[in-house]
C-alpha cells in the first residue's frame, strides 16, 4: 500500500523522540549558565501584557521560552519631538513598545525559577552592556568600534510612514524619510519592517557615559544616489510614466520610470491625484542642484483606489 510509505518506523526514531523530550532541557540549561554569567542572549518581543496591580511586562520569547521584562526595563527612549505625540507620560512607553512587536530584543537574565521554568530579565542591562563595550572599549588602535562613517547593522525595531527607528548595539535612533532613500519615499513602511537588519552610516556619535549615548545615522548614503546617474536619461519636453510617492502642501512626489525623482505643482487631469496612482509626467526643466526634474502631470494612467 502507498501510504504505508509514509509511516515507517526507522532504526534512528528512538533517538527523535529523546532529542525532542530533552530539546527544552538543552535550553533551559544554556539559559541557566547565561544568567550565571550574565551573558546577553537575543529573542523576539512578542506581546505586552497588564498586570492586575497595572503594570506593564513585555513578553520576550527565547527558543519557546518565554521572558518577562518590566516596562521600566525595556529602557525606552521617549522620543521629545513633535512629530512623536504621545500624549500623557503615563501612556508614552505602552504606545512605544506597542510599535515594537516583533523586534528583536537584547537581555540579561535577572531571575529563574526552576520549577515553573519562569525567567525575569532586563533590555536595560544588556543594552548597558552592549554600550560598554561598542561605545567605550577600546580596540587594538584605541579606537571604539562604533565611530563616526562607519558603516554597521542596525535592527529596525520601529517604522511609521516618515520614521525608522533603529537600535545600534545598544543605542536607539531614528532615521527621519529624508535619510533613508535618495529617492522618494512616500511612506517608509513599503521599504522597512521590524525585525529586519538593514546596513546604516553612523554619522555622529556622541558619548558621555553608558547612560548618556545619542547617535544619529543614515541609510542613503550607504545605498548610494542612483537617481543621479538616472538623471542623464532624463530629457526636458520628454514623457515618462512615474508612480505618486507623496502628495505635501499642493506639491506632487513622483518616481519616474526612469529612476528619477521628480515634483508637479499641476496636474492637467480632472480626477484627483493621489498617492500610488500610476501618472503621466512630462518634464519642463531639471533642477540640477537638487537633483530633480520638475514637471506637468498630464493625465493619471492609473488610479489607485
Amino acid at each position: 500500500m502507498p501510504n504505508e510509505l509514509n509511516n515507517i518506523l526507522t532504526l534512528d526514531s528512538d533517538s527523535n523522540i529523546e532529542t525532542q523530550q530533552s530539546k527544552e532541557d538543552l535550553i533551559w540549561h544554556e539559559i541557566t549558565n547565561a544568567y550565571r554569567t550574565r551573558r546577553i542572549l537575543t529573542g523576539i518581543l512578542g506581546g505586552i501584557e497588564r498586570l492586575e496591580g497595572g503594570a506593564t511586562i513585555a513578553i520576550i520569547y527565547y527558543k519557546n521560552f518565554r521572558v518577562v521584562i518590566p516596562i521600566t526595563e525595556m529602557m525606552i527612549y521617549l522620543i521629545q519631538d513633535e512629530s512623536h505625540n504621545y500624549g500623557e507620560i503615563s501612556l508614552r512607553q505602552n504606545k512605544i513598545i506597542n510599535t515594537m512587536l516583533g523586534c528583536e530584543i537584547d537581555f540579561i537574565v535577572k531571575g529563574l525559577d526552576s520549577k515553573t521554568r519562569s525567567i525575569a530579565g532586563s533590555r536595560k542591562d544588556a543594552m548597558l552592556k552592549k554600550r560598554q563595550i561598542f561605545y567605550f572599549d577600546q580596540d587594538a588602535s584605541g579606537s571604539p568600534k562604533i565611530y563616526e562613517d562607519r558603516v554597521v547593522q542596525a535592527r529596525v525595531i520601529a517604522v511609521s510612514e516618515k520614521v525608522v527607528r533603529v537600535e545600534i548595539f545598544g543605542v536607539e535612533t531614528s532615521i527621519p524619510a529624508r535619510d533613508l532613500s535618495f529617492d522618494w519615499l512616500g511612506d517608509a513602511n513599503e521599504r522597512f519592517h521590524v525585525g529586519e537588519h538593514i546596513l546604516v552610516r553612523i554619522l555622529s556619535v556622541n558619548a558621555e557615559d553608558p547612560d548618556n549615548i545619542s547617535v544619529k545615522a543614515d541609510v542613503k548614503s550607504v545605498e548610494g544616489n542612483t537617481s543621479k546617474a538616472n538623471m542623464a536619461l532624463c530629457k526636458v519636453q520628454g514623457k515618462y510614466a512615474g508612480t505618486v510617492e507623496d502628495i505635501h502642501k499642493g506639491t506632487v512626489f513622483v518616481r519616474l520610470s526612469i529612476g528619477v525623482n521628480a515634483i508637479a505643482h499641476s496636474c492637467y487631469d480632472n480626477r484627483q491625484v493621489g498617492k500610488k496612482d500610476t501618472v503621466s509626467f512630462v518634464v519642463t526643466h531639471i533642477d540640477e542642484e537638487r537633483n530633480v526634474a520638475v514637471g506637468i502631470i498630464t493625465r493619471i494612467i492609473k488610479q489607485n483606489l
